[in-house]
């Protein structure tokens, strides 16, 4: 029996339908786990202890009752729990990078998944790049001279801030279009972040491929296809599900950064690939693991936690 503490968004509202959340906390509840929930605004640190306020719940796949809650406890997430999952959705701010500091106080004596300090190291579409000739021509940047000239010599381009998540603020602009300097300073006039522009894929009319890799090896994928004269393939968004086949190339890129994924500790991961090119590694709270075993079977869950349960013998 491993005690599990879930850092998530309010439970009590999740999709259980397509949630990965709920899908993986529906796992490790099957194999007899006890399961507590906290919002990791209640974390605190105080001489060396880090603990939270957390409620005890026990779930179920039933629409409109999904979740009894428990009277809420506080929790030393160092001692009273074996597994924190992080999986409370972006934006990747500086309350998110502050939770990672906080959890890596308690890690690995208490399994975090995935490691804190490298979901911090690894901001999902700077991460990317760390990868050499897996991505379309790509530069981030907040200089607006830089940003021009790569959309001068490359023409048709997405345009995205660098720590948004599910298709947030996600645009095309085709070669010549005068709207980016625009673009540019409403951005920067509500953050200091850096922006992405990345060469147009027009393989994503056919779907974003999301491919699961646990612990370094991919498991399976789908695809996410964008609506009709859509860019953005995000299901939460517009975007449809569909089952897909691993290709040789996508298995390449696996091969490529798999090694460093494990070795990072980053155990549960998502990467979106588009035509031959990866785009991003998705470390943070990762979905698509409910699509995954309606499409094909494989059940990501269950792959998880055998690995988790591995790392928990002791000395291993």
């Amino acid at each position: 029996m491993l005690r599990v503490a879930i850092q998530m968004d309010p439970i009590e509202a999740v999709n259980i339908a397509s949630d990965t959340t709920f899908f993986l906390a529906m796992e490790a509840q099957q194999r007899g786990h006890p399961l507590w929930v906290y919002d990791f605004r209640t974390l605190a640190l105080e001489d060396g202890s880090l603990t939270c306020r957390a409620r005890p719940v026990v779930i179920r796949h039933v629409h409109g009752d999904h979740v009894t809650i428990g009277e809420e406890v506080r929790l030393d997430l160092g001692k009273d729990v074996d597994v924190i999952l992080m999986r409370q959705d972006p934006p990747f701010d500086m309350a998110y990078v502050t939770a990672t500091y906080l959890l890596e106080t308690v890690h690995p004596q208490t399994l975090v998944v995935n490691d804190p300090a490298e979901v911090r190291s690894a901001p999902e579409k700077l991460f990317a790049t760390r990868f050499e000739g897996v991505q379309p021509p790509t530069l981030i940047s907040s200089d607006p001279v830089a940003l021009v000239d790569f959309h001068e010599r490359h023409g048709d381009v997405v345009l995205k801030p660098l720590h948004g998540a599910a298709g947030s603020g996600v645009v095309r602009l085709k070669a010549g279009d005068p709207n980016l300097e625009a673009l540019i300073e409403i951005h920067m006039s509500g953050s200091r972040d850096p922006l992405v522009i990345q060469k147009f894929i027009p393989a994503v009319s056919k779907g974003d491929k999301r491919i699961i890799l646990i612990d370094g090896e991919p498991v399976g994928a789908i695809n996410r296809v964008p609506a009709e004269g859509q860019v953005r393939s995000n299901l939460r968004v517009g975007g449809t599900a569909a089952p897909v086949e691993l290709t040789a190339r996508d298995l390449e890129i696996c091969a490529i950064i798999g090694p460093e994924l494990k070795a990072r500790g980053l155990l549960f991961v998502g990467i979106d690939v588009i035509g031959d090119y990866l785009t991003e590694i998705n470390v943070t709270s990762p979905t698509g693991a409910v699509q995954l075993k309606e499409f094909t079977g494989i059940d990501a869950a269950a792959i998880l936690w055998d690995v988790i349960e591995a790392k928990h013998v002791p000395g291993a």
